[in-house]
């Protein structure tokens, strides 16, 4: 693990002399790789010289381990290092671990209501403003493609872009079944009802990821069922787009919150190619399931996720066991200590399949997992 962390540590000093050439800024599709690159590395450029200053106090302390004056303060020291160097060698094996080869796409997220009829509805369009307004706070892009309002102002369901590098790397851990806990508005008695939503994130697929035909679909344009009076009900607008080639299992999708049909078609497009991604990447998922290989994702989406419960301001991430008292804040976007702790998850259970595959393979050093 070292030598490769050497390597990157030079490569990265090497991408930071060539930003500060002024040739540079002429090809600026150059310009975009080198600095995306050096982003890349920095972070565990970072972590690599902390870890080499925690080996280089250690061995200072080791020194002076048996000394008769400053034995104690040593061994004090070591006990103190010990831990650090053991959470930063974890960490490092993390960082050094493949990324999920979508992490970095756009995606598209859809949110539907599912039981509790008119609640289910509320908290779905909630559930909406609490995305986009951790996606505002990431600096990404949002676009609402296709929505279903109800009589309550609740949606039945919708479905939006987010548009930014790492989109997906944050959005991910969501998809699943979301559980409401509380006092619906329209419950005279005060009684608590429980009332879910199902939440899909899928990459956005490129035309590289998915092969997409034409004659694998047949498009049909209808007038907007959104609110009356826009502009968006006055002409034909809304686009659905029906999919089913040969055998394959029928996808139908809509966009109609556009005032483009051809803008609306576009985007219906980009929803059916990455529902196929999607479709393709859970059929590679179950077959690594019954082949008993290590399974990369962040679960199924038909398990329950999380539970809000209103009542005691308590949101409970069932999947790490992650409590937090803090619902308000997390309804107003603010979702990032509970990204962290998920993708912190993740990234345990995957370097302890890692280890394990290992031993099992007889390998005596579980950090080998870091190396290429």
């Amino acid at each position: 693990m070292i030598a490769k962390l050497e390597r990157l540590k030079h490569e990265f000093e090497t991408l930071e002399k060539r930003l500060a050439d002024p040739e540079l800024l002429k090809d600026q599709h150059r310009y975009q790789e080198v600095i995306q690159r050096y982003s890349d590395l920095k972070g565990i450029v970072g972590v690599y010289l902390e870890y080499a200053g925690v080996l280089r106090s250690l061995e200072d302390a080791e020194a002076f381990r048996n000394d008769p004056d400053l034995g104690d303060a040593a061994r004090e020291e070591i006990a103190a290092l010990e831990p650090r160097k053991a959470s930063l060698e974890r960490k490092l094996e993390g960082l050094l671990m493949p990324k999920d080869p979508f992490d970095d796409k756009n995606v598209i997220i859809e949110i539907r209501a599912a039981a509790g009829g008119d609640e289910a509805s509320l908290f779905a369009a909630e559930v909406l403003s609490m995305y986009l307004k951790y996606a505002e706070t990431l600096g990404f892009h949002t676009e609402v493609l296709d929505s279903h309002p109800t009589a309550v102002g609740g949606l039945s369901r919708v479905s939006f872009e987010i548009r930014g590098r790492g989109a997906y790397s944050r959005f991910k851990y969501e998809s699943g079944v979301h559980r409401v806990q509380r006092v619906p508005r329209t419950e005279a008695q005060g009684r608590i009802h429980t009332s879910t939503i199902t939440v899909a994130v899928l990459p956005e697929a490129e035309d590289v990821d998915v092969q997409l035909s034409s004659g694998d679909y047949r498009v049909d344009v209808f007038r907007s069922s959104g609110p009356g009076g826009q502009s968006v009900n006055t002409t034909d607008s809304a686009v659905r787009i029906t999919y089913k080639p040969g055998t394959a299992e029928e996808i139908i999708v809509t966009c109609q919150d556009g005032k483009s049909q051809i803008k609306n078609k576009e985007k219906a497009l980009t929803v059916l190619r990455a529902r196929l991604l999607e479709r393709e990447r859970e059929k590679a998922a179950a077959e690594a399931r019954e082949a008993r290989l290590v399974q990369i994702g962040s679960g199924e989406r038909s398990e329950k996720i999380r539970t809000y419960n209103f009542p005691q301001s308590r949101v409970t991430d069932h999947r790490i066991g992650y409590s937090s008292r803090n619902l308000n804040e997390i309804m107003l976007g603010r979702l990032q200590e509970l990204t962290a702790a998920l993708s912190e998850a993740e990234q345990s259970r995957r370097l302890d399949e890692v280890t394990t595959k290992l031993g099992s393979e007889g390998n005596p050093s579980p950090q080998a997992g870091g190396s290429p």
